[in-house]
């Protein structure tokens, strides 16, 4: 059922967090009166009237799941937010395809982070692009496979990889692709590549098998990996996930803790290593 105050209240609320520059109005110099974006800019960046928009977000319109798809669109809303949004319209979200590549904003995080191991998964935790340090600390990985990127296949499966991590932190970060792969496929019902990986995963691994039928039990977005590197040993890293604003999109930063054995012995695997990689970042269907 649809509770129209509270979904008036959340669009406002998103409206005004909203930068402008984040959805590709420009501030033509002018003293901007309100936060965020005004009225008529989000009604028409979403194809609506000013005043409709003003009778949603007061409260006094239920608009159809085309204009709450058009108002997620136009504000660039994160999966989470577009699902509590139809969930206050009283709508299921669209049922569509899992965004497989990398958006504007995942790429300025990447170029920024250059230095950094970091990767960019999608909601089927495959890898879609990453900092030339994460390929240099991943040296194994795949350029042109998407099968070979799924991190939930080379965990499951027992696929050979340099990172390694204790059997605690091995079964947190199991639960947390289950739960992620979960929700993906509720969220993409029609998406016949996750149902397969799903269910390849289902048949290969009884591990996967009996996590996808328990009980949802979410693991940690932190933890700890080993590198091991034939020539500096085992590297104790932390990995933090941090969502995107972007398509559906998480990326995986990889970092030492400052000042330790670890971030030198770690930064001198990687520099001469990125130093020879002479691309920004790479991506599904990237040209770079």
């Amino acid at each position: 059922m649809a509770d129209l105050h509270l979904l008036g209240a959340a669009v406002r609320g998103f409206r005004e967090r909203t930068a402008p520059a984040d959805v590709g109005v420009r501030d033509l110099g002018g003293r901007r009166r309100a936060r965020g974006l005004r009225r008529e800019e989000l009604a028409g960046l979403a194809g609506v009237s000013e005043d409709y928009l003003r009778r949603v977000e007061q409260g006094r319109r239920h608009p159809s799941a085309d204009v709450v798809n058009a108002l997620a669109r136009a504000l660039r809303l994160p999966q989470p937010d577009y699902e509590r949004l139809c969930a206050l319209a009283g709508f299921a979200p669209t049922a569509g395809t899992v965004p497989r590549e990398a958006g504007p904003a995942a790429e300025r995080f990447l170029r920024r982070m250059a230095g950094t191991a970091v990767c960019v998964v999608d909601a089927t935790w495959t890898v879609v692009a990453w900092t030339p340090a994460w390929r240099a600390m991943c040296s194994t990985a795949s350029d042109s496979d998407p099968a070979g990127r799924n991190v939930a296949r080379q965990i499951f499966t027992g696929e050979r990889s340099s990172i390694r991590r204790t059997a605690e932190e091995e079964t947190e970060f199991r639960r947390l692709l289950v739960d992620d792969l979960r929700r993906a496929s509720l969220r993409y019902p029609r998406d016949d590549a996750l149902a397969g990986l799903v269910a390849a995963l289902r048949e290969a691994s009884e591990a996967f098998d009996a996590l996808w039928t328990s009980p949802a039990a979410p693991g940690p977005v932190s933890g700890r990996v080993l590198l091991d590197d034939p020539e500096f040993g085992s590297i104790a890293i932390d990995s933090d996930i941090v969502g995107l604003r972007d398509d559906d999109l998480r990326a995986v930063v990889f970092t030492a803790a400052a000042g330790s054995a670890d971030a030198d012995r770690l930064a001198a695997l990687l520099d001469p290593r990125v130093e020879t990689d002479l691309h920004p970042f790479y991506g599904a269907g990237s040209t770079r």
